[in-house]
């Protein structure tokens, strides 16, 4: 099939485009020619708490990835859709996370179909934000109408999609692949000895941007905890922050944390990723709001086991004392797994689980996915 993915890529960065590059490529590799279609400007800057949008990487040399619309700029659009038509694709995958993009991703969808026969489909990271505005009555409804079918990552994710559609489209739950492209497990002593730390000390990871909803600020409250002080654990905190990085350190002094977390407060290009999961023996999802993450699916990968807040999505991947740890989303409960975890060496019994379970989540069910839709082969 001709297949052209709409959404983030290169020359951007981070999770999105991570994903839609490892798609392509997964379609690539089942022989598929594909085409991915990416932004000119993807947020505005007041969109946009981080530091930078864009990679510093060399570009991908197996993939096509062409800048073709503005989020912001209408007439892009239809020549977005007019360029796309151009390839007479069979199929076009719309990557779809937040409601500001619905206009832009809707009308391009729109215009397609209204001049060929492809058939247009959404990849649903998020159908509603983790932080709701207005946007998310107003906007998530257009797009919705414009797509032919729907795979979204998690079943919470799948009923609020249902909620919005009116049409009853075929929605296929496909969970969030294993990012398997961070490089090779190896050991804690290793992994310690580039990061420039003690390989004695019990490390707990949380990785990616710092935002309010992903709890940060419940992980420190549980890391004050009593029960943790004599089990000689630090919190590794590793990602951007995306809101002012005071209110944490602020929390750090008033809970006596010092010398307790490390952080390394930027961006972790893919290449640097592995050391960090690797030094860790458990991987924190602290989050206040979720519907899936892709940093479970980086843990699987190097098969560490998890604790993750009873949230949205995140319990349908993380079964629970079988690959690590679903608690209450609050920071007492988060503290009394992680003792757990410590005190009833769990690591090894969970390791052997995770080994098996990741099997679950290969890019080929996502490809299906698409595969099954395009066929009308709908799976409930």
């Amino acid at each position: 099939m001709k297949i052209v993915i709409v959404g983030t890529a290169y020359p951007f960065r981070g999770g999105l485009a991570t994903f839609n590059e490892r798609l392509a490529r997964q379609f690539q590799a089942e022989g598929h020619e594909v085409v991915m279609e990416t932004f000119t400007l993807q947020y505005p800057s007041f969109l946009f708490p981080g530091k930078s949008q864009y990679s510093e990487s060399a570009p991908p040399g197996d993939l096509k990835i062409e800048q073709s619309f503005s989020s912001v700029n209408p007439a892009s659009w239809f020549k977005a859709a007019n360029k796309i038509t151009a390839y007479n694709p069979d199929m076009v995958i719309f990557a779809y996370w937040m409601s500001f993009m619905a206009p832009c991703l809707g009308t391009i969808a729109k215009r397609i179909k209204a001049k060929c026969n492809a058939k247009c489909f959404a990849l649903v990271h998020n159908m509603l934000p983790h932080e709701q505005s207005l946007l998310d009555k107003l906007f998530p409804p257009y797009f919705v109408r414009t797509i032919d079918g729907f795979v979204a990552l998690s079943k919470s994710v799948a009923k609020d999609i249902g909620a919005i559609d009116k049409k009853r489209k075929p929605i296929l739950f496909s969970p969030h692949p294993i990012y398997d492209h961070y490089g090779a497990r190896y050991d804690k002593t290793v992994a310690a000895k580039k990061l420039n730390l003690d390989p004695s000390v019990n490390y707990l990871l949380f990785f990616g941007f710092i935002r309010s909803y992903k709890g940060v600020d419940w992980l420190l409250q549980a890391l004050a905890d009593e029960r943790l002080r004599e089990l000689n654990c630090k919190v590794i905190v590793a990602g951007e922050f995306y809101e002012d990085e005071k209110f944490y350190y602020d929390l750090e002094k008033k809970l006596g944390l010092k010398d307790r977390v490390i952080w390394y407060p930027s961006f972790i290009p893919d290449s640097e990723v592995a050391p960090y999961f690797n030094v860790a023996d458990m991987v924190v999802l602290p989050y206040k709001s979720a519907t899936q993450s892709g940093v479970a699916q980086i843990a699987y990968h190097f098969e560490k086991p998890m604790i993750v807040t009873n949230v949205g999505g995140l319990p349908e991947i993380v079964p629970h004392k079988k690959v690590g740890f679903v608690v209450d989303a609050n920071p007492h409960a988060i503290a009394t797994a992680i003792a757990e975890f410590y005190t009833e060496n769990n690591s090894l019994n969970f390791e052997m689980s995770i080994a098996e379970e990741k099997k679950k989540y290969e890019w080929t069910k996502m490809t299906q996915a698409f595969v099954e839709l395009f066929k009308g082969s709908f799976i409930k």
